[in-house]
Formats: C-alpha cells, sequence, structure tokens
C-alpha cells in the first residue's frame, strides 16, 4: 500500500508517492506558464494544466507497480478558481491572485462590510488576490461562463472532482474565497448576499482530510491506478507544505521556499483582530484539526524564475535541452558575503501587511562592475527581508515562532537557507522530504483512511529531520546592518513609485 500526494501551484504541479514510513518511492513533475493576455492579467490555461496533472499522476503510478496507490489527496495554490459544469466540462482560464482584475470591487464590498466586519466573519481583510473579486469580473464581464458554470472549485477541489470525487472545497481553501464563516465552518450567507454571489455555484465545504469519493473506473484505467483509489479532500499548498514538515503543533512554523516565500505559524485560538488587522496578519484554518494560521509571504521563487529566465536564458534552454539543473550554477556565482544590490522585492503585487499592487521592483547599487551573481543574491535577500519585517510584530500576539522547518524548492539551496538564517537570525530546520506538498497530502490521504490514527501520528511516521542551518554571528551583523537601509526604501520611494 502506498499514498499519493499532488500538489498543483501557480507554476507546476507534481505527484509524488509515499510509503506509509515517509519513503518517496515516485516524483513527477511538470511545469507550465503563467499567461499574460493583457498587460495586469495572470491566469492558468485551465485544460493545459488538467493535462499535465494526469501525466504526472500517470508517470509516479507507473513506478509503483509493486507498492500500488490506495489514497491520494491533492493539495494547490489558494484563491485561484475554475468554473466548472456538473458533467466535468472546464469552462475558461483560472485567474490567478495576482491578476489585476477584479480591483473596481473592492471599494464597494469595503462599503457594504468594512475590514472589522469582514475580519470578524472571514479571518481576512479585503484584497484583490482573493477569489472573490475575480468572481464578480467574471460575473460581469464573462456573463455566459459565469452563468453556464455550476460550481466555481479551487484548484484542489477542481483536480479532485475531475478525477471523479463530489464537487467540493476543504475548509483552508474555502478561506481564501472570502466567502467562508471561519467560526461556522460553512459558506456566510451574509457575505454571499452583500457579494451578489449565486449561492449555488460555491461547493459543499469539508475539512481537509475527508474522503470525497474514489478515481472513477475510466480514468483509473487512463491513468493506470487501481480501481476504488480513495479520494481525500486536500488544503491550500501552505496548509500541505505545513502538514508535510511537522508545523501542526504551537510553536513551530513552515518557512516554505516555494513560488512563494512563506511562513505559516501555527496556533489554537483566534487573537485580537485590532491587532491582526493593522499589521495584516490573518487567521485561516489549518488542515490539522483544531489550528488555525497566518500566512506571511511574497514572491520568492517566481523571483528567482524571472531571474533566471531573463539573465540566464541561454544556461536555462542549454539545462532543459540536457536534462539538469540550471538553479545551483547561478546559485555558486553570488558572492560569499551580504550582496551590494539592495532589492525592493515589489515585482508583483506583494503580500501582507499592505498588500501593494501599485508599485514595482527596485534594484539599488547596479554599476557597470556588478555581475549577475550578486544582482540574484540581493533578489533573495530582499525576499527575506521583506519576511522579517513582517514577522517582527507577532510578538504583539500570542502567537510565536520557536522553530522554523523549510520546504520547497528553494529549501534544496544551502545558499538560500543560510541567507534566510543569517537574516532572521533563527535558525532553519530542513525536512528531509523532496516534496513536501506531496508529502502533507500523502499523510492527510493516510489519516482519512485509516493507515493511521490522527494526523499528529501520520507526521511521526512519515516527517524526517534534516539539516539545519544555524545563523552566522558575522553575516547577522552585517545584515541587520543592511535590513536598516531596506527598510527605507519603501517609505522613501512608495509615492514616486505609485506615481510611474
Amino acid at each position: 500500500m502506498s499514498l499519493m500526494g499532488i500538489d498543483v501551484g501557480t507554476t507546476g504541479c507534481k505527484a509524488a508517492v509515499f510509503s506509509t514510513s515517509g519513503g518517496c518511492l515516485a516524483v513527477s513533475y511538470r511545469e507550465y506558464d503563467v499567461q499574460r493576455p493583457l498587460p495586469g492579467h495572470a491566469e492558468l490555461d485551465t485544460a493545459h494544466v488538467w493535462t499535465l496533472i494526469r501525466e504526472v499522476i500517470r508517470e509516479a503510478a507507473a513506478a509503483v507497480d509493486a507498492d500500488p496507490v490506495s489514497a491520494l489527496c491533492v493539495s494547490s495554490l489558494g484563491e485561484a478558481f475554475v468554473p466548472v459544469t456538473r458533467d466535468r466540462r472546464i469552462l475558461g482560464p483560472s485567474l490567478l491572485n495576482f491578476d489585476e482584475r477584479g480591483a473596481e470591487y473592492l471599494e464597494g464590498l469595503g462599503t457594504a462590510r468594512d475590514n472589522e466586519a469582514l475580519y470578524a466573519i472571514n479571518g481576512n481583510t479585503w484584497g484583490n488576490h482573493y477569489s472573490l473579486p475575480k468572481i464578480l469580473w467574471l460575473r460581469d464581464h464573462q456573463p455566459e461562463v459565469y452563468e453556464a458554470a455550476d460550481q466555481v472549485l479551487l484548484w484542489a477541489g477542481f483536480a479532485s472532482f475531475m478525477l471523479g470525487a463530489e464537487a467540493v472545497t476543504d475548509y483552508t481553501l474555502a478561506n481564501r474565497t472570502l466567502l467562508f464563516d471561519v467560526d461556522r465552518v460553512a459558506w456566510s450567507d451574509d457575505l454571499v448576499q452583500a457579494a451578489g454571489i449565486d449561492p449555488a455555484k460555491l461547493p459543499a465545504t469539508v475539512p481537509s482530510g475527508t474522503v470525497i469519493g474514489t478515481v472513477s473506473d475510466a480514468m483509473a484505467d487512463s491513468l493506470g491506478l487501481a480501481r476504488g483509489v480513495a479520494i481525500v479532500s486536500g488544503a491550500h499548498d501552505q496548509c500541505a507544505n505545513a502538514v508535510g514538515c511537522g508545523a501542526v503543533v504551537e510553536g513551530r512554523a513552515m518557512f516554505g521556499m516555494g513560488t512563494y516565500i512563506c511562513i505559516v505559524p501555527v496556533f489554537s485560538e483566534r487573537q485580537p483582530a485590532s491587532t491582526m488587522i493593522a499589521h495584516g496578519f490573518n487567521t485561516e484554518h489549518h488542515a490539522a484539526p483544531g489550528k488555525y494560521v497566518c500566512f506571511i509571504y511574497n514572491h520568492g521563487g517566481s523571483l528567482l524564475k524571472w531571474y533566471r529566465d531573463t539573465f540566464a536564458a541561454a544556461e536555462r534552454d542549454a539545462a532543459k535541452a540536457a536534462g539538469t539543473g540550471i538553479y545551483p550554477p547561478l546559485i555558486a556565482e553570488m558572492p560569499s558575503g551580504p550582496s551590494r544590490v539592495l532589492v525592493l522585492p515589489h515585482f508583483a503585487p506583494t503580500g501582507p501587511p499592505e498588500f501593494v499592487s501599485d508599485s514595482s521592483g527596485v534594484m539599488l547599487g547596479l554599476r557597470l562592475e556588478t555581475p549577475r551573481g550578486e544582482i540574484l543574491k540581493g533578489i533573495l535577500e530582499g525576499a527575506v527581508f521583506y519576511l522579517r519585517e513582517c514577522v517582527a510584530p507577532l510578538s504583539e500576539t500570542s502567537i510565536r515562532i520557536d522553530e522554523f522547518r523549510a520546504v520547497g524548492g528553494g529549501s534544496h539551496s544551502d545558499a538560500w537557507l543560510r541567507i534566510s538564517a543569517d537574516i532572521l537570525g533563527r535558525p532553519l530546520m530542513r525536512v528531509d522530504a523532496p516534496e513536501a506538498g506531496a508529502l502533507g497530502g500523502a499523510i492527510l490521504a493516510g489519516t482519512a483512511t485509516g493507515v493511521f490514527g490522527s494526523i499528529d501520528e501520520g507526521v511521526e511516521a512519515m516527517v524526517r529531520a534534516g539539516d539545519t542551518f544555524e545563523p552566522d554571528p558575522g553575516r547577522q551583523a552585517a545584515y541587520d546592518a543592511r535590513f536598516e537601509r531596506y527598510r527605507e526604501l519603501w517609505p522613501l520611494m512608495g509615492d514616486y513609485l505609485r506615481r510611474v
């Protein structure tokens, strides 16, 4: 018996199969590009991504014939949704959270229900990066698609539905729509009515780690799966990553290093709304029962991908042709000490606390002699500086971080982990799992189908500790000084960047 976790991200999807002791038996991955049909637009070609999801499932399943998959679980990016019919027809592309469409609705939504009222129900404040403004845009600008859609499904629910499950959304992803009541664990009648959304288009909601069906016979045959494989409700990818690294108890925080670089602390009680709102901290369900999380994030791996495609396109193409990695050689070009290039990482709409959409990236300190490795290091440093500034106000709450657990593609880089430990001034423990999000899904799948008695038991059985990176006192002191310079950038340049 083996367990499959499927992780659908912003720029790639993967399927990984694990033994019940946590050994990774097979991994398959496909990358795809964000589509930008017009300036400010950012979407996924739904049909293309669904084709690639099936490819990775088929490839991973074929590698474990001797230990067939008994249950699978899908985790995914948040906010983005797919309009579908009840007979599983895809009706259009999926608008991503940094797509600018929908911003025009925020003023009216905020007038109907202010941030305090929204936070009391949903645990978030208004922002165009959530699902609701995009749903409203679809309703008003593509009414034929909206009317034809029987359901709008977030990606984990969409992939599960296409495999044969019921049309559902788990609590962690429902949180990301701005339409979910965190305390009642149900769609909020008040918010749905205020937004003017047809409630029939919203799927049923369930906790993460619930059996929601089985893979259809036709789909199982086409993917090389045994018939009767259980489909288990997944989670927002950041929550699945947290499960996959063991961040399921208070005091432990996931340090996710994927398309977004994200800190996810775990806590058990809702915090005072005034403090949380002031610092852009949200409150949402964890995939682990009885726990909450908040997300402190900004672009991370997406910046690295932009750098690769902009400054190292030839090396990227050569590496792809040879089937080898491109990032390690580029990271080897970085200087040993802090970069002389200071970067404001506003290359796309930012995360908390301000969710800035009317800014742009800044690179300060470029000279004719600046090598590209120094630019890359400045980008990685800027991404972590952003998080350091966001984390500091947690001290005003009862949310604590005693330990960081690093996961995601970036966690395979010793250099980036050292940068992070030195800037944050805290040790980072790398989890020994090639794909923590998929592992988190496998743990949920095993818990739901009785392989484990609880998520804690699944974590104990499947999560393995890796290397720990301690901050270096000398580099930490240097970064403390650079951080003070970083903190000046946005206050000094914010008005100017908004004008241009």
